[in-house]
């Protein structure tokens, strides 16, 4: 098979499980790529590298492995093959590596991502020797090139960057037909941060504090990744901080789930499913710091393990908590399944057929109500979900009751992992020492956060510092896709859509 050629010349890879390394030369970029995607595996990550040379390097995971293809490219070299007709998700990533690199992928599509006008065009936020950016001038409006939609009746309405309410700013452009929508283009990178440029040069056992905030919902989920990077063998860490880990990452599950739950029935119009979940989101915050010592867990999970045990009294409320709400979700939810009104707003509105979830690479819980079943806390699972046997949950409808089902039940099987992780927690230390990677070592953490899988790619630099940091969020993959799910629907379903999805803006934008 092709893709055995490129497994069989890796070599492991620290960090996650089954993550590989394999070096490749420009005539063999896209072939991999190519060979790949013809055996089903999905575009994770890319990003690109400019120190004394430039690199691009693309994460693939297939069934049972996770592969790092890495070019260097050659003397004065700033371009490389794209892959965009490969894995249309590439696309955002090239313009974004471009935007803070100046290193450009061979695509016709050019326009900036990141950059807006916040920053000169010439300004290069992580090439090698860059100062730190210049003083801003006047700002003005860039002119993006956005596709335009032409035809007897069709007219844009742009929304955004600024919304009502406190959501981030994101910009879309919806060219419709009355209150069909034809098309939807998104414009993002509105709170870009520059937390890349932030990771360079900080001591690598304190990145985790900055992973955990790349996206505040997904702290657990980034900052565990981070530090499996960091740790390159998870089986130095003590077996009751492994558990205590998965607990955090599954009560940060809990949490999202029940409040974007809510929030959908308010979008449906049935704001008395918004007040339930609400009240139920809100005991299992105080629950979860009660028992964990945060309400949202931004600096539980640390280098070595975590960073405070639990008193046996706390778990045990936490897992009482966990059983009650379980009890009254599934009663929300029967009401939702029989509310007439939900159910027309749910079933078959913002549809990603299969066929189109693979196509644009979707992940995550997304994926799983598109047909894809891929969780990598089943398909590559780190301890403790090597003895948990957590069953991912699949529709395959696509639409917004699809994903709605998927999160209901995906709430139900981290209440189970919540209660089995606190009567079953092994005894001992929850924090041993790790050894400062060498520089130069590459290594890649990968958990499955709830969106989807988080990924960071570190890179060690001299004297125990960061060279290079890459955090990626499943929300790169997703956002385009709500592009596609909105076709069709109209205007005001918009709303219900996108919250269907909940994506990240500041995990985008880092």
């Amino acid at each position: 098979m092709p893709i055995r050629k490129w497994l069989d010349r890796s070599q492991p890879l620290p960090g996650a499980p089954g993550a590989r390394a394999v070096d490749v030369a420009n005539h063999d970029w896209r072939q991999a790529a190519l060979d790949l995607a013809a055996r089903g595996a999905q575009l994770q990550a890319l990003w690109t590298e400019r120190h004394a040379a430039g690199a691009v390097c693309a994460l693939y995971a297939g069934e049972d492995f996770l592969l790092l293809v890495t070019l260097a490219l050659r003397g004065g070299e700033t371009t490389y093959p794209s892959l965009t007709d490969l894995f249309p998700a590439a696309n955002r990533m090239q313009r974004a590596a471009a935007d803070l690199t100046g290193l450009r992928a061979q695509d016709p599509d050019a326009r900036p991502w990141l950059r807006h006008a916040a920053w000169p065009a010439d300004f290069l936020p992580l090439a090698a020797g860059t100062a730190n950016a210049p003083p801003v001038g006047e700002l003005r409006a860039d002119d993006y090139a956005f596709v335009r939609v032409t035809g007897e009746g069709v007219h844009e309405i742009p929304v955004g960057p600024v919304h009502a309410g406190i959501i981030e700013p994101g910009h879309f452009r919806f060219s419709v037909v009355g209150e069909k929508v034809l098309r939807l283009e998104e414009r993002l990178g509105y709170v870009h941060k520059g937390i890349e440029r932030l990771f360079c040069g900080m001591p690598l056992l304190e990145g985790h504090r900055l992973a955990a905030r790349v996206s505040g919902d997904s702290a657990v989920a980034y900052s565990w990744a981070y530090c499996q990077a960091v740790e390159g063998a998870e089986s130095r860490i003590p077996p009751r901080a492994r558990w205590l880990r998965a607990l955090a990452l599954e009560a940060e599950r809990i949490a999202n789930h029940v409040g974007d739950l809510g929030a959908l029935g308010n979008d449906a119009g049935f704001a008395f499913g918004l007040a339930q979940l609400s009240r139920l989101k809100e005991l299992w915050l105080r629950a979860t710091e009660g028992a964990l010592g945060s309400r949202y867990l931004l600096d539980f999970i640390v280098p070595g393990g975590v960073a405070r045990d639990v008193e046996p009294e706390n778990l045990a409320k936490l897992a009482l908590s966990a059983r009650a709400i379980d009890g009254e979700v599934r009663i929300v939810r029967e009401i939702f399944d029989e509310h007439a009104g939900v159910r027309d707003r749910f079933a078959g509105t913002g549809i990603v057929a299969p066929e189109l979830a693979t196509r644009l690479g979707l992940v995550g819980f997304a994926a799983r109500a598109s047909g894809d079943g891929r969780d990598l806390r089943a398909d590559l699972p780190c301890d403790p979900y090597v003895d948990l046997a957590v069953r991912p949950v699949v529709r395959s409808e696509g639409d917004v009751a699809a994903r709605v089902a998927v999160r209901f039940d995906e709430l139900a099987e981290s209440i189970r992992l919540v209660t089995t992780l606190a009567a079953e927690l092994p005894p001992g230390r929850v924090r041993a020492d790790v050894e400062t990677p060498r520089a130069g070592v590459t290594a890649v953490g990968a958990v499955e956060g709830w969106r989807g899988p988080v990924i960071v790619a570190l890179t060690a630099g001299e004297n125990g510092t960061i060279r290079r940091c890459h955090p990626h969020d499943p929300s790169w993959q997703n956002w385009p896709a709500l592009e596609y799910a909105i076709i069709g629907n109209i205007v005001p379903d918009f709303p219900l859509i996108n919250k269907s999805f909940n994506l990240s803006y500041s995990g985008h934008d880092l």
